[in-house]
């Protein structure tokens, strides 16, 4: 059986940026068994400050097995009636959140507490 793939927050982000070695690995070694990583637009805006700087970030989200995920109406009306469902206000931790149980995805995140409060079943690993 293959191994889930990852959905990475602004923590994770951060974490690679700030050189990471455990998250840096785990994003390795997803990638060298060709297990998908997805990063939501919301956790990009988040993090992305100055691109002539953030080579390690920018390397990462061009690396091949990396999908930077569309928001499109669909997801965005889903994603208002998680809002809604979970009391949680936070749409860039829902949409990863969404992303996650869309996909069977681990979640990478600094934040466990905030994606618990928006699904408890999924699975998390903690940067």
């Amino acid at each position: 059986m293959r191994k889930p793939g990852l959905s990475l927050d602004a923590g994770a982000l951060i974490a690679v940026e700030r050189g990471n070695r455990g998250v840096r690995q785990a994003i390795e070694d997803a990638l060298s068994s060709r297990r998908r990583i997805h990063v939501t637009p919301g956790v990009v805006a988040q993090v992305w400050r100055d691109g002539a700087r953030q080579a390690v970030v920018a390397r990462l989200l061009d690396s091949p097995g990396v999908t930077l995920l569309d928001l499109t109406s669909d997801t965005a009306k889903i994603l208002g009636e998680m809002v809604a469902a979970s009391g949680h206000a936070d749409i860039i931790d829902v949409h990863v959140a969404l992303d996650a149980r869309q996909h069977g995805h681990i979640v990478m995140t600094s934040d466990p507490d905030d994606i618990r409060a928006v699904d408890p079943s999924l699975t998390i690993i903690e940067v």
